[in-house]
């Protein structure tokens, strides 16, 4: 190994601008400029193929244009001028010798060679993020920023007490929290927009995610107090079908289980107005707009169940993705939501 390369015998301290050099080197999978060889000391010379190592900022750049759609709205993620992120790009390009993105549409296409890029980029940024995990101090000390997202169901029903908690325990430990549909929640966490997310899971989640924490939520049919539905002593799957339901999204794992329970019964379902928010279902539910299937701990006096026989059960959980360690953070939380849900 060459003496003042990276980890070579000499080791040298990490570049700044102090030191006077003008071109530091950045090291693709830890991110840290290493200053280059003084003048008196005349680089080395390198036979063969020169060496271009890819700059993780430009990687960076890459990806967030991307998942934003835009330049611009990539560039105020990021916190940089559009002119700089599109430079960015540009010298990814540049050492890599291929577009990456195509500019003439209005929309963000990728290339045929953006598209490889893309995975390899991703596990490339994961990495750099698992190697900071492991770099980080062995104390077993809860601190930092914790990025989780939750369902709009989970952020009102569970994550209250969760955080309560967490709260109290780990106070040096800063929230970033977002809301949002399962659906989305998914999304975002393909971008790495999060580390952890709260949400209903689905038959069909792709095998990039690792499920942490997982416990039943027991749901049950129901109609306002004074819907037709409310009267029937035995009411049953046909006297639904007459009436209009209440339901989530038709790709939500609620609908799709309504949905299956009716085509075997070879019964019409006639959704009406859908929306995701619980909350609305059930306003609109107990003023008589239709029935609907609810998480039983939101049953109150303003709805009635509807015994008809066909038990419904979704399972909410905690996601990350694999391949991409936890902070301590994390981890902390995901032992409350253990302890608290699935115990």
């Amino acid at each position: 190994m060459l003496p003042g390369a990276p980890g070579g015998p000499n080791l040298p301290k990490p570049w700044s601008a102090r030191d006077g050099a003008t071109e530091p080197y950045r090291d693709v999978f830890t991110g840290v400029f290493w200053e280059v060889w003084p003048s008196r000391h005349p680089a080395p010379k390198f036979q063969g193929k020169e060496n271009h190592s890819v700059d993780t900022n430009a990687l960076k750049a890459f990806l967030t244009i991307v998942d934003q759609g835009s330049f611009s709205e990539a560039a105020e993620t990021l916190h940089l001028t559009q002119p700089a992120i599109s430079k960015r790009l540009a010298a990814l390009e540049n050492q890599l010798g291929t577009s990456l993105i195509d500019r003439s549409h209005r929309q963000i296409r990728l290339t045929d060679a953006g598209s490889r890029l893309l995975p390899h980029a991703r596990r490339i940024l994961d990495e750099i993020h698992n190697a900071r995990v492991a770099l980080s101090p062995d104390s077993g000390q809860v601190e930092g920023e914790l990025q989780i997202i939750a369902s709009h169901h989970i952020g009102l029903h569970h994550l209250p007490n969760w955080l309560r908690r967490f709260k109290r325990e780990y106070p040096q430990v800063s929230i970033n929290l977002q809301f949002m549909d399962s659906d989305a929640a998914y999304e975002q966490m393909r971008k790495r927009n999060a580390e952890l997310a709260f949400v209903t899971l689905s038959d069909s989640m792709e095998p990039s995610f690792n499920v942490f924490a997982q416990w039943p939520d027991q749901m049950v049919f129901v109609a306002g107090a004074e819907h037709p539905l409310a009267s029937l002593e035995h009411p049953a799957l046909p006297d639904l079908a007459d009436h209009p339901a209440l339901l989530p999204d038709t790709t939500t794992a609620t609908y799709r289980v309504v949905s299956r329970l009716f085509l075997e019964a070879n019964l019409h379902l006639n959704p009406q107005m859908p929306t995701n928010y619980l909350e609305t279902i059930k306003m609109m539910t107990s003023v008589g707009l239709g029935w609907s299937v609810l998480p039983l701990r939101m049953i109150d006096d303003s709805l009635r169940v509807l015994d008809v026989g066909k038990p419904v059960t979704r399972v909410l959980g905690g996601i990350g993705l694999s391949g991409r360690q936890l902070s301590n953070a994390a981890k902390a939380l995901l032992t409350i939501v253990q302890e608290q849900e699935v115990a």
